[in-house]
């Protein structure tokens, strides 16, 4: 927590007035602030493409413009409606997170999304009156949840959230009850909210971070149950469950050969449960989402060429696989 207050010393976070966020008459277009240096990935020059292992997708393609940059766009999430898209970025995956702060470009982005499915120009979240660093966005009965990294936390990390109405957000506050001794993962809701599934190594964990399920009871939550047979030896994380709560998606490492993160998918039994998982993308693809036609969407990393040197993230891309 030190460490993380000793970042905001510097920057004066509230003007003169009513508070307003530093950023707020700062944020540059993400064209300006991309580095020279760092040309748009291609499968040409894409060392471990992306693997489709399901055939009820099609192969993975680059998100359409303009969302996808040479940047790093990650932690996608659409709203059930289709008409939103909000995603992460940073203008270089090089550079490490207390220089990422105080970069007005670097946060959570927003686009609207046209009836025909084109994405209108991206637009940043400034989230409260604080400098922070805020990421893995996702929104349930007109509420935007999101992780921060940013002064008053209860850890390095926590939840807050704000109202999402109209396409408006509203004020940001600290989830107070998410935030206790336990630190959970990223994290997805069912459409009303009630129901909560993310990642995290608990006690009863199987190895390293499990999937586990947690449901409101009242105004507070229940304890978190976990997944059982979806988890295995490795980590777990990053959880998406379709809006009928049928089948779940999420990632960890391949089991087909493939290099770093995989897309796993989950289906619920007949006994109500998830049943083991079956692996359906491989070679650095995580993050799953499915947006309202069914199509699966993922973050990709494009990393360094492993013949002349460490493996390093070079950079990273929203992918879609459209549903057959």
């Amino acid at each position: 927590m030190d460490r993380i207050l000793a970042l905001f010393a510097p920057v004066g976070l509230l003007l003169s007035g009513c508070p307003r966020h530093p950023c707020e008459s700062a944020v540059p277009s993400r064209a300006e602030i991309l580095p020279g240096d760092i040309p748009k990935g291609t499968a040409e020059t894409d060392f471990f493409r992306p693997v489709m292992l399901s055939q009820d997708f099609d192969a993975p393609l680059p998100l359409a413009e303009p969302v996808t940059t040479s940047g790093a766009e990650d932690s996608p999430f659409f709203t059930p409606d289709g008409e939103h898209l909000f995603f992460f970025f940073a203008p270089d995956a090089r550079v490490p997170a207390n220089e990422q702060l105080q970069d007005c470009t670097v946060g959570i982005w927003h686009a609207s999304i046209g009836a025909d499915g084109s994405f209108a120009e991206p637009e940043r979240l400034l989230l409260g009156t604080d400098l922070a660093l805020d990421g893995c966005p996702t929104v349930a009965n007109d509420e935007l949840s999101f992780c921060s990294a940013r002064a008053g936390n209860h850890h390095e990390i926590d939840v807050y959230a704000a109202p999402f109405v109209d396409g408006q957000v509203g004020a940001v506050s600290n989830v107070e009850e998410l935030n206790g001794e336990q630190t959970i993962g990223e994290w997805h809701f069912s459409p009303d909210g009630t129901t909560m599934w993310f990642g995290a190594a608990l006690a009863d964990s199987r190895g390293g971070m499990d999937l586990y399920e947690m449901h409101q009871e009242g105004e507070a939550w229940g304890e978190p149950v976990n997944l059982g047979e979806v988890n295995g030896q490795g980590d777990e994380g990053f959880p998406w469950v379709s809006a009928d709560g049928d089948e779940m998606y999420f990632h960890r490492n391949s089991a087909s050969g493939g290099t770093g993160p995989a897309i796993w998918r989950s289906r619920r039994g007949a006994d109500g449960g998830f049943g083991a998982a079956e692996e359906i993308a491989y070679n650095f693809a995580g993050e799953p989402n499915l947006n309202a036609n069914g199509d699966l969407v993922f973050v990709h990393h494009y990393m360094s060429d492993p013949a002349v040197g460490p493996i390093e993230i070079r950079e990273a891309d929203l992918m879609i696989a459209r549903r057959r």
